[in-house]
This record gives structure tokens, C-alpha cells and sequence, in this order.
């Protein structure tokens, strides 16, 4: 019987584009579930937007030097387009700036008023007397009170995932100007949280003890057995969305609260457009609502907005909230601030017509339940090994052998042997298997159950072997290609959720749109005696992604790294002044190093033999862990020759070689690069 779902996946923030973090632990779950619930027949509304009001944006534009609605326009646009070209199935995909958003968000902020839901309470907050402003949640930065981790924002420390307000830092600084702030009297509005304890005791703690994620549930249940509190839904901000009574001029409501109140306007907007009800997907309990998110913003989804939803009083509540950990790449947390990701955009276009290799290899390593890795190598596995090497390889088979022996016309079976009806039996458990593991939001193991399907195929081609029994038994040949063909129409459409393009591609080559996964266990045969396949060259389904091209990302990554640690490295301060008088006191030569050993029993210092041009002396040299003996021997250096000798270990060290370093923290010689430049030449 058809149901009706709305499906709601995190409004990415429009401050830059789409990562693979965002991929992994929303949006291809979202769309999985989202396709597969279309195509057992229900009725889906698969909604997400731009969240654009976030305080990020407005920190990205006073540093380009742009406007927030220039920001927004222009990442909107990016993130919109590369969710289509990667085939992101969402029914509406709106934003947070549309003027529908502004009045639903408005509206239900009004409700809530007048139903004196709010406490308002003039409080002490951050404020930058340099700036001339209250300082919301990131343009504050300090030390977290949970982890001590001491980049922390002001809602929420990105390196332990707790959410505290920006009052609750350790040594606050400012982000607009370094300073730190003062505290400063303003008014504002509260969500009374504590009010609802035992709604959510009731709702979540004990009606979804076993149906949730236990990492949900248990981030619920340690902010619920913590003791909730007031949560202030107003900010002193110039860009949002004003707060729509009076006394709230100069104040926009706080981006938690107005952004998921964009799932509603945007599902308002789309039924408008489809000539729907649109309270039909938001207050008909029989209605499933289900929010995808990653475990961030687990707090916003399963506390603050139901107690929104209650508050208001006519809303239904979330049935689930499978939210995912987080990915983590090559070994480290995803950084967009360092650069530490794979790009939606940069991956569109340097793999095309792969978006499927991406979408599995994700889904097969899917942060479900902990953190997990991507690496490139993985991905370079996953479609060589199991894309190529399983799926990819039992459809070449078959189509191949189809056009080769009936010319591209499925034959007409014999008697099927007890292999043929374990087979067929087997195939037609696959949707009940698959469909379990997709709706308890297992991801990746509804993944690997199709690939198991596909070694299926594989397995009872190389069984039955139709190559040589074409040559002996010709009827038992077309049976073995018919059941064969079966498989292959199971997998165009048991794929569809997991790897959309290649569903429609494989359609396409069986020349057959016509099953639906309900077909595959309740049909004897999906395409039938007589009908013809796409004849001519096979068309592969995958290809085999090189070494090059895995290399070429590596050193992308390694590039950031590098960055990263030179944004990393800071300049010394000056030192205090000197005069001319003291400057000319210092004798610096060029030298060239003659002869080099170890110093013994120390692990850092080198003793040359150095020829300044005016003799040749010994100087001891702390480079041993940057330079071989041999590496040195040869090198053109300067030297500071009047520096008062110095015994280091019973050697006398009679003068100084010049070193700095470089962008990796390694020692580089400072020296002449010409080559006629003599030794015992003055440097000034």
C-alpha cells in the first residue's frame, strides 16, 4: 500500500561548495532512501535548500570584500548544480533568501509569539566595541569549556562536537577584529527548552529507544539527562530575516531556528508548483517524516526543532533521524578552512560520467555508525575491484554472448535443472533483502547485497559456462543466457537507488523500462523470449580508473598540506634595533665546505672543514638531521667568520654557517648562487 513520506536532507550552508563529507553523511543516504521509497510506489517529497543566513557568510564577505547576497548567488548556483550533475534526486531545492522562507519563517515565529511560547530576556552578550557590533555565535572564537580545544566558534567546537553559547568560551576573542570582547545588555527571544523535558523523555528516550541510531539517541538522551535550557531564536545581526514585532528592530531570528523551518517552505513552494497540499506532507499523521542529517546537527534536529514543531501545535514530528558520523580523508578530519577534502565540483569534472563510482565507493564505506575513512585508494578498489571486476563484468558477459550467439534476441528457454530454479528463487529474495537493509538505514549494507546479486550472475555464468555448451547442448545454452538476461534486468533496477546512472544506462542497453522492484520477486520473467536487447558494441557500464589519476589527487591533497603548514608557520616578531655602528661589526664571508664528518655521540651536530678565503678553519654545525656528511661537502655557504670562538664537545667551533628555513620547516643554506663568486668575498 502507497505511503506518504517527506524526506528532508541538511541545508548545506552557501559559503562554499559541496565536500564528500556532506555527500557521505547526507545526501547520497537521502537519495538512496528517497529513490527506493519512489520506487516501491509511495508518495515522496524529497526536500533541501540553501541555508543562507548563516554568520559564515557574512565572515566570507567582509573578507572578499562582497556582499552576503553576493556570497549566497553565487554558491547557491554552484551547490544547486552540482547536486543535479551528481544526481541528487530532490523534489525541491530551494533557499532560505526565497521570499516564501521569509514569510513561512515569519509566520511560525508570530504563532509562537502570540501563543507566548517565547520568554524574553534582556541578557549580557558579546560585544566588539571596535567593530561597533553584538558578536552571534562565529564571529566569536575561544577556548571550548568541554575540550579545551582553543579554535573553538561560539555555538558549537568542531573538534569535540559540543554546542555551548558564545558567553561559555574561555578567553573570548573577537573574529572581525582579534579583540577581546566586552559583555553588553540586549534583548531577546527565548525557546523555554526546558519546558519540553518530558515531551522529548517521552517521545524519543522511551519510544524510540530501539528504532533510532544508538548515537542519536544517546546524544539526546545525554543533552536531555543534562537539563535543558533557554535557547535564545533572535540575534543582533543586519542579515536574516528581521524579527517580524515590534521591538525587534535591528534583531534577525537566530539561523537555527529560521533554517530548518526551510524544509517547510520549501515543501510549500514545490506543492505549489505540483499543485499540491502541502500540509498534506507536514501535518497528516499519516504522513512519515524523516530527517537526514550529520551528527552535528543532531542536536537541532531530534531537540530544538520538534520543541518548535510541539510549540506550534499542529505539526507532525520526525518518525526518524538516521544521522551519520562523520568521514574523515586520507587519515584526517575534513577541513574546509584547510582545504582537507575532495570538492563535488573538482570531482565532477575530473571524473566524468562517474558519479556512480563515487556514490558507491561512499555507500560501501559509509559513516554509519563511527567515523570512517576515505582514501583514494579505496575508491580506486571499490570500482576496479567490485564496479569493474563484479557488476560491470557479469553485464559485459551477457550482453555480449546475446548479441554473439541470438543477435541481440533473448532466447527461448528449455526445462529449468535445479541450478536454474535455485538460482531464480535466490534472485527473487534480492528486493526483500535489499529493501530491509534500506529501510532500517543501512546503507552500506544494502550496497554489498546488490553486489552479492551480481555475484550471483557471475557465479552461475561461470557454473553453467553457455561459451562451451553452445557448441554441445544449444537448447541448454539459451537457458542458461535467459535466466542470465533475468539477472541482469533484476540489477537495472535494483541498482536504480545506488547507482542511478548506471540503471539507466543498463535500461537502456536491455532496451526495458518496464519493472518495478515489486516485478522482480512476483514476475517469472522480467524480459521475456523475443524481445531484443541494444545490439552492436557492448557499452561499458565502468571502467577501470589508472594509477594516474588516483596520483593526481594525492598530490592535490599533498599540495594542501604543504599550504597548510606554511599558513601554519609564523614570522618572528622583529628583533630591537641596531645600529649601523653594530651592523658592520659582523664579518660575513662566502665559504665553500671542504671536508664533513659526525660529530660522535650526538645525533644533530656535523664538524666542517670550511675554506672562507681567508684560511680554513672548523666550524661545528648543528645540521646532522637535515644533511648527510656528503650532502655538504662542495656547498658554497656564509659564514660569520668574527664570532668569538665556542668549544662544543672538545671541538672548537671557530665561526657560524647561515641557515634559514623553508615552507616544510626544513633547513635551507643561505647562500651566493652565483658561481664566480670567490671564496673570502665580503658580503654587506
Amino acid at each position: 500500500m502507497s505511503k506518504r513520506y517527506t524526506i528532508t536532507a541538511a541545508l548545506p550552508y552557501t559559503n562554499g561548495p559541496i565536500h564528500i563529507g556532506h555527500l557521505a553523511g547526507v545526501y547520497v543516504p537521502a537519495d538512496i532512501y528517497s529513490r527506493y521509497l519512489r520506487l516501491t510506489g509511495n508518495d515522496v517529497a524529497f526536500i533541501c535548500g540553501s541555508d543562507e543566513h548563516g554568520v559564515p557568510i557574512t565572515i566570507k564577505a567582509k573578507k572578499e570584500g562582497v556582499t552576503p547576497q553576493d556570497i549566497v548567488d553565487k554558491y547557491h548556483k554552484i551547490i544547486k548544480d552540482s547536486f543535479e550533475d551528481f544526481g541528487i534526486s530532490f523534489d525541491n531545492y530551494s533557499r532560505t533568501s526565497a521570499k516564501i522562507h521569509h514569510n513561512t519563517a515569519s509566520e511560525f515565529f508570530k504563532i509562537l509569539y502570540d501563543k507566548n511560547e517565547f520568554v524574553e530576556e534582556v541578557t549580557e552578550q558579546l560585544y566588539d566595541a571596535k567593530a561597533n557590533q553584538f558578536l552571534a555565535d562565529r564571529f566569536v572564537v575561544g577556548t571550548c569549556p568541554n575540550c579545551g580545544y582553543e579554535e573553538s566558534y561560539g555555538d558549537q567546537c568542531e573538534n569535540c562536537g559540543t554546542s555551548h553559547n558564545a558567553t561559555d568560551l574561555i578567553n573570548p576573542k573577537s573574529a572581525i577584529t582579534g579583540n577581546k570582547p566586552s559583555l553588553k545588555e540586549t534583548k531577546h527571544w527565548f525557546l523555554p527548552l526546558n519546558k519540553y523535558e518530558t515531551f522529548l523523555t517521552d517521545w524519543i528516550l522511551k519510544g524510540h529507544k530501539k528504532d533510532w541510531k544508538p548515537n542519536v539517541y544517546g546524544q539526546v538522551k545525554s543533552w536531555v539527562d543534562d537539563g535543558l535550557r533557554p535557547r535564545a531564536v533572535t540575534r543582533d545581526l543586519d542579515w536574516g530575516i528581521p524579527v517580524p514585532i515590534e521591538g525587534g528592530e535591528g534583531k534577525v531570528l537566530y539561523v537555527w531556528f529560521d533554517a530548518p523551518i526551510g524544509y517547510i517552505s520549501a515543501t510549500k513552494e514545490w506543492a505549489e508548483r505540483e499543485g499540491k497540499n502541502w500540509e498534506d506532507y507536514w501535518k497528516d499523521d499519516n504522513t512519515t517524516l524523516v530527517h537526514f542529517i550529520g551528527k552535528d546537527n543532531i542536536v537541532f534536529h531530534c531537540i530544538i526543532f520538534p520543541c518548535m514543531l510541539k510549540a506550534e501545535g499542529s505539526y507532525i514530528l520526525p518518525e526518524n533521524v538516521p544521522a551519520n558520523e562523520f568521514l574523515n580523508l586520507e587519515g584526517n578530519k575534513l577541513s574546509t578552512s584547510k582545504n582537507w577534502a575532495v570538492w563535488l565540483p573538482d570531482y565532477l569534472e575530473d571524473f566524468p560520467n562517474q558519479q556512480d563510482v563515487l556514490r558507491y565507493a561512499l555507500t560501501a564505506n559509509a559513516p554509519e555508525t563511527k567515523d570512517n575513512d576515505f582514501t583514494w585508494k579505496d575508491f580506486q578498489a571499490r570500482n576496479n575491484n567490485e564496479l569493474v571486476a563484479i557488476f560491470g563484468n557479469f553485464i559485459n558477459r551477457v550482453i555480449v554472448l546475446t548479441n554473439k550467439y541470438y543477435d541481440g534476441v533473448i532466447p527461448q528457454p528449455s526445462a529449468y535443472n535445479k541450478v536454474d530454479e535455485d538460482t531464480l528463487a535466490a534472485l527473487k529474495a534480492y528486493p526483500a533483502v535489499i529493501a530491509s537493509s534500506i529501510e532500517r538505514y543501512r546503507f552500506r549494507e544494502g550496497s554489498q547485497e546488490l553486489m552479492n546479486l551480481a555475484r550471483l550472475g557471475n557465479k552461475y555464468l561461470a557454473d553453467e559456462e553457455p561459451w562451451k555448451t553452445i557448441k554441445t547442448d544449444e537448447d541448454r545454452t539459451k537457458t542458461v543466457m535467459f535466466i542470465a538476461l533475468q539477472i541482469a534486468s533484476a540489477l537495472a533496477v535494483l541498482s536504480e537507488p545506488f547507482l542511478p546512472f548506471t540503471s539507466k544506462k543498463l535500461k537502456g542497453i536491455l532496451n526495458s523500462n518496464e519493472n518495478s522492484w515489486g516485478d522482480i520477486s512476483e514476475k517469472d520473467t522480467l524480459l521475456a523470449s523475443g524481445h531484443s536487447i541494444q545490439k552492436g558494441k557492448s557499452e561499458l557500464l565502468f571502467s577501470k580508473i589508472e594509477d594516474s589519476e588516483i596520483q593526481k589527487q594525492l598530490d592535490r591533497l599533498e599540495a594542501s598540506k604543504k599550504a597548510n603548514e606554511a599558513a601554519k608557520k609564523t614570522v618572528e616578531p622583529q628583533k630591537d634595533e641596531i645600529s649601523f655602528d653594530d651592523f658592520i661589526k659582523l664579518d660575513l664571508r662566502v665559504g665553500t665546505i671542504l671536508e664533513a664528518e659526525k660529530m660522535p655521540k650526538t645525533k644533530k651536530l656535523l664538524v666542517l672543514k670550511v675554506d672562507t678565503g681567508i684560511d680554513t678553519r672548523t666550524i661545528v654545525s648543528g645540521i646532522a638531521e637535515s644533511f648527510t656528511p656528503e650532502e655538504v661537502i662542495g656547498k658554497r655557504v656564509t659564514v660569520l667568520v668574527n664570532l668569538s670562538p665556542r668549544a662544543l664537545r672538545g671541538v672548537e667551533s671557530q665561526g657560524m654557517i647561515l641557515m634559514t628555513e623553508d615552507e616544510s620547516g626544513n633547513l635551507v643554506f643561505v647562500n651566493p648562487d652565483i658561481d664566480n663568486v670567490s671564496n673570502g668575498l665580503k658580503i654587506s
